[in-house]
């Protein structure tokens, strides 16, 4: 009888413990459908346009994610999803440049490009275009390929300004709100890549006369050149970091094609622009073109009917490989759970597991959007 009350306390305390354990239980032991759900949650897709073509620059198709590696700062990625040419629309944004600095070779660039559209596009892709003159225009939104083709003929050059930066801008942007998810995006530039008239180029040339005071009245042209030159180009670094991201943001792939040709040699705002283009090619995973066109406004007549036609031919090539690469245009999907910093810029290595002879190209990185 004297150990009865032990025996209670017992049984009380044995009660407590395992009423608390199976609240604890519940409480701090989720299912393994909920875990999946928080990391997927938390988990970042990352989408990365990637074209691969052979030694002979012909498109390599039908490839999947197990011929495909990713790494991200260093540590390899589980590719999630390969999506192709065949199944995936194409968004093409075709920037086209009405300055006086291309009105030269004007007419065949407009009549190849419109054939190009006509070329590449299927019924599922859509095509903007937009003209880079004093300000970014947009002259078609978002049309099938025939309907395209007429407006980038109906374009007319001017003799205005350049606001290549802002016409960049605009298009990635236009793509990055516009373009379904999913969608393959690219940027097609023809333009010599120089800018003279974007908001914040222009702004920074109007702060350096300012900062001069009344000692620019006194500047002879080569000093007042001089000037403008040092106020833009340090703008144009500033602009280049801007339209790279607003690229990269955009799972944007950058190609151009300069009329500009060999003379950019000879002008050092045209060797900065095609440098541009250049390096916002490479970063996306596409190609800037630099052909050798020949001069078509010579006293020669013969001459230049001859050039025209030769440089017509050297333009078709050009839009050939580009329509290979975009037949070759693969999207590499993979979900990274890295926590980055907002705003990081992290870097991407992409390679083919047995590449052979291809050739690869894609992003090398993306900006961090939480």
């Amino acid at each position: 009888m004297k150990k009865l009350p032990h025996v209670a306390a017992s049984f009380s305390f044995l009660f407590a413990f395992l009423l608390v354990a199976q609240t604890f239980a519940q409480t701090a032991t989720p299912t393994p459908r909920s875990e999946d759900q928080e990391i997927k949650i938390e988990s970042r897709l990352v989408v990365i346009p990637v074209s691969v073509t052979d030694a002979a620059g012909n498109p390599v198709t039908n490839l999947g994610k197990n011929d495909f590696t990713v790494i991200e700062e260093g540590k390899p990625q589980q590719v999630d999803n390969v999506g192709n040419a065949d199944t995936v629309p194409l968004e093409i944004a075709l920037l086209f440049d009405v300055s006086a600095s291309t009105d030269a070779m004007f007419k065949f660039q407009q009549e190849t490009a419109a054939k190009f559209l006509q070329d590449v596009m299927k019924p599922a892709d859509r095509a903007t275009v937009f003209t880079i003159g004093a300000e970014p225009v947009l002259i078609a939104a978002r049309d099938t390929a025939e309907k395209a083709a007429v407006s980038v003929k109906s374009i007319t050059p001017t003799k205005s300004f350049t606001a290549f930066y802002d016409s960049v801008a605009s298009a990635s942007e236009y793509l990055a709100k516009n373009a379904p998810s999913g969608t393959r995006r690219v940027i097609v530039v023809i333009s010599d890549g120089e800018d003279t008239n974007s908001s914040r180029i222009a702004k920074a040339i109007q702060d350096g006369y300012s900062r001069a005071g009344s000692k620019v009245n006194e500047l002879d042209n080569k000093a007042l050149y001089a000037l403008t030159v040092n106020n833009r180009n340090e703008a144009s670094l500033k602009e280049r970091v801007r339209i790279m991201r607003s690229l990269q943001d955009a799972d944007t792939v950058f190609y151009s094609i300069n009329p500009g040709g060999s003379s950019l040699q000879l002008n050092q705002l045209s060797m900065f622009g095609q440098e541009n283009m250049e390096k916002f090619a490479v970063e996306t995973g596409g190609t800037a073109f630099l052909p050798k066109f020949l001069p078509i406004d010579t006293k020669d007549t013969l001459l230049n009917a001859g050039n025209i036609k030769r440089n017509t031919a050297t333009l078709e090539t050009i839009f050939r490989q580009l329509a290979n690469e975009l037949r070759a245009q693969y999207l590499v999907q993979y979900y990274s759970d890295a926590e980055f910093p907002e705003g990081r810029f992290v870097k991407l290595n992409v390679a083919l597991r047995n590449p052979a002879s291809n050739k690869l190209r894609a992003r090398q990185g993306y900006y961090v959007k939480n």
